[in-house]
């Protein structure tokens, strides 16, 4: 015999039943009959939700009632019927207390037709009640793939044309057709009745992926994944986003008409979803949403870190079809990078290699009883900092808040030692004072040096889409430039034990080769 054992589960605040819980008299039309008080005619604020759409023989179907933190519930009633009858159907088992279970001489599944629906009614008090909240519908499946993905889906089927006029297209490049390109990275959505339709489609190894964000920065993002299972098999899975590591995986909830393939390194799904996009902030589908886009690797069906990834430049209502751009990073972004890589990745190098390989090349050079060097290094260093205080500010002032993962942590770290290293370097007023302070500040220096570069790294992959991660591979290129250098003037040093012309020429070299590495990386920036 067919049967659906409904699993009930109350999202917070936790929801209170009438105190003897003998309510039979409103299995009927499920109202509390409170004398003399209607049911609310506006829609209610609750909803009643199921863990998927269509269930199989004797599966378990998890329901799920929610309230907004505003507006809590003390109460409900809740049954399973037929869609368009009026007899409760199938048994309920608790998930949790708060709740009581309610014979109403319900019939089994299998008497009925194989669509079923979920109706609540919620009480928030004596006098504000609201009667028949609906969940969409179930379906009761029969064949074997649970109906939930098609095989022979073609990804040709997937196109741009509407885009603009019945949907919401957002791709890379700009305005691609998928049907045409197989280089396309493409996602659209149309909206009808309570009910979108999206399509996703791409090169990738593993996965593609789309979400919905309140701002540019990943986390709290409500996503759907299409990849690779650990059969090999294409597979759609619902998500949430809480930042810079494996989303949290979530019922795929009132989904249907599932499709999806894997051709030639392409991947595509299309459904149709009743879910509402929830970002914990904001919930629905008329609020317009940041559109991300995001794809890379996978192992045994486990999503991995992405390798490319692009943002809308806007938020997007998905119920206005339109053509959506990409973003590009803030111009503020893009001079607190360029700030931060010209600080130390230049000037902090120029400052350190002054300090330590031309003090015997300059030292019959001295301005105001002051060697030269040492004045030179001291602005140096000096505009460093200042250049590190300006990157910090301009970061934070624009992100106002802390996103990023360890960019920022490392970011703080290389600030409060910026402030600390010219503090200490007051205390040494000359350069011939105890050797002490300089083996302090010598440390100081290379602490903050390795923390800038590891900053630097972790910022450079946060803005850096593209596929090949250029920008890491140019930056990885420059420090291997550094500590080559770095080992050829440290081996000319000691073996002269003093300044020669081959100090000099070795500087030169490395700075013409510095210079077309810090080109590159500020062009990148800028594209960025």
């Amino acid at each position: 015999m067919e049967r659906v054992v409904l699993l009930l589960l109350c999202a917070a605040p936790a929801a209170r039943c009438y105190s003897s819980g003998q309510v039979t008299g409103s299995c009927a039309d499920l109202r509390p009959h409170h004398s003399g008080i209607s049911p609310q005619t506006n829609p209610a604020p609750f909803t009643v939700t199921a863990d998927r759409s269509r269930y199989r023989d004797g599966e378990e179907v998890t329901v799920r009632l929610q309230a907004p933190s505003s507006t809590p519930f003390t109460g409900f009633l809740l049954q399973a019927r037929e869609v368009g009858g009026a007899s409760p159907l199938g048994s309920f088992s608790l998930a949790g207390g708060g709740a009581q279970l309610l014979t109403c001489n319900q019939r089994s599944v299998s008497e009925l037709p194989d669509r079923h629906v979920i109706i609540a009614s919620f009480v928030q008090n004596f006098r504000t009640f609201w009667v028949d909240v609906r969940s969409p519908s179930l379906t009761l499946s029969n064949d074997s793939t649970d109906g939930s993905v098609t095989p022979s889906f073609s990804p040709t089927t997937v196109s741009s044309a509407g885009c603009g006029i019945t949907k919401v297209c957002f791709s890379q490049p700009l305005n691609c057709d998928p049907a045409v390109s197989t280089d396309c990275h493409f996602m659209s959505a149309s909206l009808s009745d309570a009910a979108v339709r999206f399509e996703m489609i791409g090169p990738a190894q593993g996965y593609i992926s789309f979400g919905f964000s309140d701002d540019q920065l990943m986390g709290n993002d409500d996503i759907y994944i299409c990849g690779l299972d650990s059969t090999g098999m294409v597979k759609l899975e619902h998500a949430f986003s809480t930042g810079r590591w494996t989303p949290q995986t979530l019922p795929l909830g009132n989904v249907s008409d599932v499709k999806a393939s894997m051709q030639d390194g392409v991947i595509a799904c299309s459904f149709t979803s009743m879910n509402p996009i929830s970002t914990q902030r904001t919930t629905g589908f008329n609020k317009p949403h940041y559109l991300m886009f995001a794809h890379g690797p996978s192992s045994n069906g486990q999503i991995l870190f992405h390798t490319g990834t692009f943002i809308s430049n806007k938020k997007v209502d998905i119920s206005s079809p339109q053509l959506v751009g990409k973003a590009s990073q803030p111009y503020i972004i893009k001079a607190h990078g360029a700030l931060m890589l010209i600080a130390w990745m230049t000037l902090g190098t120029l400052g350190m290699m002054v300090a330590r390989y031309l003090k015997s090349v300059a030292k019959k050079w001295s301005y105001q009883g002051k060697d030269v060097w040492f004045l030179v290094h001291v602005v140096v260093m000096s505009v460093t900092v200042a250049a590190t205080i300006t990157a910090f500010i301009l970061s934070f002032s624009h992100v106002k808040a802390w996103s990023g993962g360890a960019h920022p942590v490392l970011g703080c770290l290389v600030m409060i030692l910026s402030f600390i290293q010219p503090l200490v370097a007051l205390l040494r007023c000359g350069p011939h004072h105890p050797l002490l302070f300089a083996e302090l500040q010598v440390s100081l220096k290379a602490v903050i040096f390795h923390h800038t570069v590891a900053a630097i790294f972790t910022g450079l992959k946060l803005i850096d889409r593209t596929d090949d991660q250029w920008l890491m591979k140019v930056m990885g290129a420059l420090l291997g430039w550094e500590a080559l250098f770095f080992i050829l003037l440290e081996i000319s040093f000691r073996w002269k034990h003093k300044g020669t012309d081959l100090d000099l020429t070795l500087l030169f070299l490395f700075f013409l080769g510095h210079l077309a590495f810090l080109v590159a990386l500020l062009v990148g920036i800028g594209m960025s």
